[in-house]
């Protein structure tokens, strides 16, 4: 296998990975929340760092999704009370945490590669040069999230149409746990800011395009699928980052979505 084809299977792993619990983010109006645990992941991995000194570890997909699920549902629960409203606890603390993670790699972490360039878009060509197997990680998450949502695919819809989600707990619990996870292990290949554009934009795509929630979730993993190849294809003659490239190639796709919808209801 080549390393071009490596990496074009990576961003597809990524992509998909991805996309999967962005339908019911962005069907829940929960968007801005892939963005906090952008935010919450980057101390979460420097933390995980300093036991396993070893970037490629799988530990810091653990300690980070953690530490951003622990601060998601904290922010919720702060939300909810009634103190501040969401926004504002999102505003407050996830950038919080983001300087956070910033100050201890440049502090703590100044040898290790982990540059301003990798914590924004990632950096897919060396995760798949340096970490070949790291598409299984991505591919595995990708096949559990898909298998996650089929199985509970009734109470996800339901409880994603209640906007609380107070009627499943304990399935609000795993899905929060699933974004968290998908957002840490998309860390390295995507970036803090662009996991998500690779969570959202296929969501609002298929969103745009149909209004049931299964052809929904479909058209948005076909989406994924086509956008990361273009946008990696596309990268490679270009000599660009291949997720800010596949990003692009999402809101490219999202202009003749939106011209559709406004076709179908007219």
């Amino acid at each position: 296998m080549t390393l071009a084809t490596s990496i074009c299977l990576l961003a597809i792993a990524t992509a998909l990975a991805c996309a999967i619990p962005g339908v019911f983010v962005v069907l829940k109006g929960d968007s801005m929340l892939i963005d906090g645990l952008g935010h919450a992941v980057l101390p979460g991995i420097a933390v995980g760092y300093m036991f396993t000194h070893d970037l490629s570890s799988p530990w810091l997909i653990v300690t980070a999704a953690l530490g951003a699920l622990a601060v998601g549902l904290g922010t919720q629960r702060i939300a909810q009370s009634g103190l501040i409203p969401r926004d504002a606890a999102l505003g407050i603390i996830y950038p919080a945490l983001f300087a956070a993670g910033v100050l201890l790699i440049s502090e703590k972490f100044a040898h290790v590669h982990l540059d301003v360039h990798a914590v924004l878009v990632g950096d897919l060509n060396l995760v798949a040069l340096s970490s070949p197997e790291y598409i299984l990680y991505l591919g595995g998450i990708a096949l559990f999230n898909f298998i996650f949502v089929m199985v509970c695919l009734p109470r996800l819809t339901t409880s994603t149409f209640d906007n609380k989600l107070l009627a499943a707990p304990k399935l609000h619990l795993l899905f929060h746990a699933a974004v968290a996870v998908t957002a840490t292990a998309a860390f390295q290949t995507a970036g803090a800011m662009l996991v998500i554009a690779l969570m959202v934009l296929p969501a609002v795509i298929a969103r745009l395009l149909t209004r049931r929630v299964l052809p929904m979730l479909l058209v948005a993993m076909l989406v994924a699928i086509v956008g990361s190849i273009l946008g990696f294809w596309g990268a490679y003659h270009a000599n660009a980052a291949t997720s800010a490239a596949m990003t692009v190639v999402y809101a490219l796709l999202f202009i003749p979505a939106v011209l559709w919808y406004k076709f179908a209801r007219s």
